[in-house]
């Protein structure tokens, strides 16, 4: 009796001890960076859908601004016309012959080889093209950058924690270093970036500000890109719409999948009903 008490008694501590650590904040001082800001996204829960206004004016961030440095390798311009995408036209006959994306990709240059001399060449892409990267290579992206690689964009929000609202504090929540905070040139702080500042503060040990330096420049200043919906041209608008788009394009078919899956759930209870109301009824005036 005596250890099976204790017992008890040791698994309720540990249930407390669970509870608590769930309950304290996510993110502390001094190695950690910010918990992300919520951008109250349209998309996000089980019955979210994605704004395809917002994620035109993602794309039109990306484009404009993003581009400049990072790739998405793994994006066609055929999938922004896909159902559920920035650009999806419902009389299109595919993505492919979606006019809109045509039109946006013939924007855009990419390499190719002359079918006749095999020289190199640049052409207006097509729908089938994927994304081109700024830069030829690795080597080439690093160097001109200061010695840090701009990573690709295409699953961005699939590799970081709570991704959407991640780029959105990111790109929104540059800061200036706080007094103390020894910090070198081409390095910028962000509260929400990862890292550990304690080498680097020379004041109260106490008081280590949260974040870490980045070698991004704040990419995004207020009436940088214009909006032909009457959206605010805010820095604050541009990282959620952006933000937006990304979380999209690393899960293009997520809209589909969470209405898949809404489906599934209906037929199990449906199903469940028709077990139980068929156990009824061959049971029926059985003792067992």
């Amino acid at each position: 009796m005596d250890r099976s008490m204790t017992l008890f008694k040791t698994l309720v501590a540990a249930l407390a001890a669970a509870v608590a650590l769930s309950a304290a904040p996510a993110m502390a001082a001094g190695g950690e960076s910010k918990h992300p800001r919520s951008g109250g996204f349209s998309f996000e829960g089980p019955f979210g859908r994605f704004d395809q206004g917002q994620l035109q004016r993602g794309y039109k961030v990306y484009r404009e601004v993003c581009a400049a440095c990072h790739s998405m390798s793994l994006m066609s311009f055929r999938t922004l016309g896909q159902r559920g995408g920035p650009f999806w036209d419902p009389e299109a006959e595919s993505p492919a012959t979606n006019r809109y994306v045509r039109a946006l990709a013939a924007e855009v240059q990419v390499s190719d080889i002359d079918s006749e001399t095999g020289d190199p060449i640049m052409r207006p892409a097509t729908a089938a093209d994927r994304f081109p990267s700024p830069y030829p290579n690795v080597t080439a992206a690093t160097a001109a950058n200061g010695g840090a690689y701009p990573p690709d964009l295409s699953v961005m929000a699939k590799a970081r924690h709570d991704g959407a609202n991640y780029i959105y504090s990111l790109l929104s929540g540059y800061e200036e270093a706080p007094a103390g905070l020894q910090i070198n040139p081409g390095q910028y702080y962000n509260p929400y970036m990862a890292g550990d500042m304690t080498p680097f503060w020379t004041g109260d040990p106490e008081k280590v500000p949260y974040g870490g330096f980045i070698a991004m420049p704040p990419p995004l200043m207020d009436g940088q890109i214009t909006y032909d919906d009457g959206s605010p041209e805010t820095v604050d608008q541009y990282s959620k719409d952006v933000a937006a788009f990304i979380a999209w394009a690393s899960e293009p078919h997520a809209t589909e999948r969470k209405q898949a899956g809404i489906g599934v759930l209906i037929f199990l209870f449906l199903f469940l009903g028709l077990t139980y109301a068929s156990y009824r009824r061959i049971w029926k005036g059985v003792a067992h």
